[in-house]
């Protein structure tokens, strides 16, 4: 049997790939608990991790097959389910490392919010986008109630989330929810663009502007302003500082 995430190294990028192409990549109990370790394991060892799906989707979203399987055995053998992936969408902002999402095909339901929980995200213009599990008579499972309001507003994110209504990559792009919209054609080439930008980074640097993003969104503005400041004063007393000012200063001249 095809493991459900298949995980490597590639120099300092990272790459996992959601792996049951034959459910367009749904989530299962195994799947979220791979997803998790490989996101874990992989931060440890590369500067940037790059999540996509195999076989031209992203991910459709929870297997109801496994969801269905779960209900009969009572309400609390779905929970694995829930708490598997929601530990692997709330990992991603606890790494010191980006993470990026290569969106296309279909990003529905619990593969929207794996794409709301990465750092950075890159949609293929005709990838079909959408919280819709309300057009299932679900309820949202794996973090869209909590994180979209704080992506794109109360208003906009409550309404998309009640009517289930398909989003294009472009759409993604115009509501702030991806980085860049690229077509087809050009899409792996704007995924390699962005993830070796982000590789090339110092990772000290990139941790701790990751961090102060991430937490200062649940600080008040004077807290998270102080954070800043704490964090580039400790900074600036590193080497890979240093390494950078001598840089800037050597182009300088």
């Amino acid at each position: 049997m095809d493991e459900p995430v298949h995980a490597e190294a590639d120099g300092p990028v990272g790459r996992i790939t959601l792996n049951r192409p034959h459910a367009r990549n749904a989530v299962t109990v195994e799947l979220g608990r791979a997803l998790h370790d490989a996101l874990v394991d992989l931060a440890s060892r590369t500067r940037v991790l790059v999540i996509r799906g195999a076989g031209g989707h992203f991910s459709a979203g929870g297997d109801f097959a496994e969801v269905s399987r779960l209900r009969a055995e009572g309400p609390e053998a779905l929970r694995p389910l829930f708490d598997n992936f929601g530990a692997a969408c709330t990992v991603i902002g606890e790494l010191p490392v980006p993470v990026v999402a290569a969106v296309e095909g279909y990003a529905l339901a619990g593969g929207f919010e794996l794409m709301q929980s990465c750092d950075v995200v890159v949609v293929r213009e005709d990838a079909r986008i959408a919280d819709n599990h309300l057009n299932f008579g679900q309820v949202p499972g794996g973090g869209s109630s909590q994180r979209l309001p704080r992506l794109v507003g109360r208003q906009r994110a409550l309404a998309h989330i009640l009517t289930g209504d398909r989003l294009s990559g472009l759409d993604a792009l115009a509501w702030g929810l991806a980085h860049r919209a690229a077509p087809a054609e050009t899409f792996d080439a704007a995924v390699h663009e962005v993830v070796e930008n982000l590789a090339s980074k110092d990772p000290a640097a990139l941790a701790r502007a990751k961090r102060l993003v991430r937490d200062g969104l649940e600080l008040p503005l004077a807290e998270g302003l102080a954070a800043e400041r704490d964090a580039v004063v400790a900074h600036l007393g590193g080497d890979s500082a240093a390494e950078g000012i001598a840089a800037f200063d050597a182009r300088a001249r």
